[in-house]
């Protein structure tokens, strides 16, 4: 049984954050390149890194493990990694960064309200005011990106909407997955994920190389190689290890308020990568959120009487 860590596991969930908001910008950065050969090359190198890293521990690991919790990395390997940036990466390919970043902003709320039907879990009641202001700052980009966008951006809302799916249900089995295998570390966890997504991502290269494509210069490929091998080495060996961590330390309604740094990293990156400052709107949209972060972190304070008797 993990004892909650509210400091760590908040400096894990920003930390992840700021590296999985590099996601939203590998699209843009090679445009020439469908989603599915981005997730292929992302994962392929996501675990032939991970498969190295776990090698030492292999052996005391697979005694561990039974049956059901590799049926279950294979699940959150699909819905965590694979399905989701498949979606993720047509998504901002198709509606742009914004769009696609506001859906996915959609996390913490989602998660938030599904962690609140575990037992022992803060009631809803307390989670309401974070839960308005996170709904208010979305709310606040929301109109700003979709009055932009053009038609095109309803594929990318399509797979932006598919993709909060994928990755509520992945945040969800892989928090409680973990709560039920406590001699296995969340960066190991972490690995076999990723050992179990090369596997995978093996299948989705055979349909990636018969896709029909333009002829690319050696120079695209180099940027190709690149972007994948960076986002798989600071994606996804260290922002899922980060994520694992404060996934065993903070309850699962506080990891909810956690993705809110992945939509903000994600926006302040698009912002760079469009050069620009950020609207009145979504200076608006980045208190509001801040601020619902903080107001999830105080309803999760024990009360003073408890305190007093811990």
């Amino acid at each position: 049984m993990y004892v909650y860590n509210t400091r760590a596991g908040m400096l894990a969930g920003i930390g992840a954050g700021a590296l999985w908001g590099l996601v939203f910008l590998a699209p843009a950065l090679v445009p020439a390149f469908h989603p599915l050969e981005l997730a292929a090359g992302r994962y392929l190198a996501y675990g032939l890194v991970a498969l190295v890293l776990v090698a030492p521990a292999w052996q005391r690991l697979r005694r561990t493990l039974g049956w059901r919790d590799w049926r279950t990395l294979l699940w959150l390997s699909l819905t965590g990694n694979i399905v989701y940036y498949v979606l993720l990466a047509s998504a901002v390919q198709a509606g742009g960064v914004a769009l696609t970043s506001m859906v996915i902003g959609l996390l913490p709320v989602v998660v938030t309200l599904v962690g609140s039907r575990d037992r022992d879990a803060v009631p809803l009641r307390r989670l309401f005011p974070s839960l308005l202001l996170s709904a208010g700052g979305l709310g606040c980009i929301s109109w700003q990106s979709l009055s932009r966008a053009g038609h095109a951006s309803l594929l990318g809302l399509a797979c932006a909407l598919a993709a909060l799916l994928s990755w509520t249900v992945y945040a969800v089995s892989n928090s409680r997955s973990m709560g039920r295998l406590p001699a296995v570390s969340a960066q190991e966890w972490n690995l076999l994920t990723g050992v179990v997504t090369g596997a995978a991502a093996l299948l989705l290269a055979v349909p990636a190389l018969l896709m029909p494509a333009a002829a690319r210069a050696p120079a695209q490929w180099l940027q190709f190689t690149g972007v994948v091998a960076a986002v798989a080495m600071l994606c996804s060996v260290v922002g899922n290890g980060l994520w694992n961590y404060a996934s065993r330390v903070l309850p699962l309604t506080l990891m909810g308020q956690m993705i809110v740094f992945e939509f903000l990293f994600a926006l302040l990156y698009g912002y760079a990568w469009e050069r620009r400052w950020p609207t009145p709107a979504e200076y608006a949209a980045t208190a509001l959120l801040l601020a619902g972060v903080l107001a999830c972190a105080a309803a999760h304070r024990p009360p003073r009487m408890a305190r007093a008797a811990a």
